[in-house]
């Protein structure tokens, strides 16, 4: 009798064989609707690329009126692209029309995969869903659990309920789940009952732009000053690089912040260091600016927010590296990917005790529960005015970040194994 292995537990580690791969790009042709799982197929696109292996090829979906973001991997083995309708226009339709479209669309991808040099065939959904009776094992990243987490936000339709309980049900039938962290695998063992044996934890990474600064640095760099200049920041400043969505604690976090205002300055605290803490909030559409700024005005502390648009990758390592400390007020976290790559800066992170966030951060930072104002506030205090505090804190965090860090060739070596795991045909 094969032994099943521990929720969240990864395969053993043996040779991988290469196989087609159908994937399902379309999130990484909009990454400003779905940021995480953008990166997440960059990442792991740039490391199968960098790294190709014999039999290996991948035919994409896409969407056909955005481009096509794959061109510039040029070591894939790319055979063939399938071009499908913008369902994302349906918003939560999409997830009902989905697994028949992407039936449809996987249909014939695999066919003469073995010809090529594969081993056999597998079908990776990292977003939406997957399809239905596509006749391919599937492999499904699950980056989120929000909609399952904060079903008064997300399943208030019946179409979006509907489609829901159907990617649920999808989930649950698919060859193997790939979770980032084991409090994630629990998750969704919990919520979806999707089965033990067929849930794969495979830790993420930092982006490569996500580093420490130069052994024996102090201060700001020359161009994070230029980048702290232009956005108006001072020396000490806090970063939230998170999403604007009812995933967000943000109005905890305004709400901490009009506490500390309303408390008044640290006798400690420097002359030079403005109280309260100042925020940098990147990412933010001119939509989602407005709204935060009414919101920080009528809370007392709309001094303390500066605001930056979406920042290419080593903008934003640069900033994330220069400050304080990160924060991640949320409700629902299930990559983890903004405190990966603060702790692979060195930065200390503040963040709320859900999801992925407490495995991830650990040491790094301090961990608070969701929708509490003090509690939010106190963290902040001691992040930004308690010097003995903030240096344990970026000690653990600079420990971390210096010592062997996984990459993106570590994530894409273990999905390898999975997808040997699940689509190799017997006797390959």
């Amino acid at each position: 009798m094969t032994a099943v292995p521990a929720l969240g537990t990864a395969p053993v580690a043996r040779p991988t064989p290469g196989l087609r791969v159908v994937l399902d790009i379309r999130p990484l042709q909009d990454p400003d609707r779905a940021p995480a799982t953008s990166a997440y197929l960059t990442g792991l696109l740039g490391a199968f690329d960098a790294e190709p292996i014999e039999g290996e090829s991948f035919a994409f979906l896409l969407q056909s009126d955005l481009d096509d973001p794959t061109l510039r991997f040029e070591h894939l083995d790319v055979v063939g692209r399938r071009l499908l309708p913008p369902t994302r226009l349906l918003r939560a339709g999409a997830l009902t029309v989905d697994p028949f479209l992407l039936r449809g669309a996987s249909l014939g991808a695999a066919w003469r995969a073995e010809r090529g040099g594969a081993a056999g065939a597998v079908y990776h959904a990292a977003a939406g869903s997957p399809p239905l009776f596509s006749g391919l094992p599937i492999v499904v990243t699950l980056l989120d659990l929000a909609p399952w987490e904060l079903r008064g936000a997300y399943q208030r339709s019946p179409s979006a309920r509907f489609g829901q309980r159907l990617r649920a049900r999808l989930l649950r039938d698919a060859a193997a789940v790939i979770v980032g962290s084991a409090a994630i695998a629990r998750a969704a063992n919990r919520l979806l009952r999707i089965r033990r044996d067929r849930l794969r934890v495979v830790p993420l990474a930092a982006r490569p732009a996500f580093r420490p600064p130069a052994a024996g640095a102090h201060g700001l760099d020359p161009e994070v000053r230029l980048e702290v200049d232009r956005l108006g920041l001072p020396d000490r400043y806090l970063v939230y690089p998170g999403r604007y969505d009812a995933r967000q604690d943000l109005s905890t976090l305004l709400g901490a912040l009009g506490l500390l205002a309303a408390a008044g300055r640290p006798p400690s605290l420097p002359a030079d260091v403005p109280w309260p803490p100042r925020v940098l909030l990147v990412g933010a559409t001119p939509d989602d600016r407005a709204a935060l700024a009414r919101a920080a005005a009528r809370a007392g502390v709309g001094d303390a927010i500066a605001y930056a648009p979406a920042l290419p990758q080593e903008r934003l390592a640069g900033l994330v590296r220069g400050a304080r400390a990160v924060l991640l007020p949320v409700l629902s976290e299930g990559a983890g990917l903004a405190a990966i790559e603060a702790v692979a800066c060195g930065t200390p992170v503040v963040s709320t005790n859900v999801g992925a966030l407490p495995e991830i951060v650990g040491g790094a930072g301090i961990l608070v529960e969701p929708r509490d104002d003090d509690r939010l506030a106190a963290a902040l205090r001691a992040a930004w005015a308690d010097e003995r505090v903030h240096r344990r804190l970026a000690s653990h965090a600079m420990e971390r970040a210096r010592a062997a860090r996984r990459t993106w060739a570590d994530v894409a070596a273990d999905t390898r194994r999975i997808y040997a795991e699940v689509g190799a045909r017997r006797g390959a």
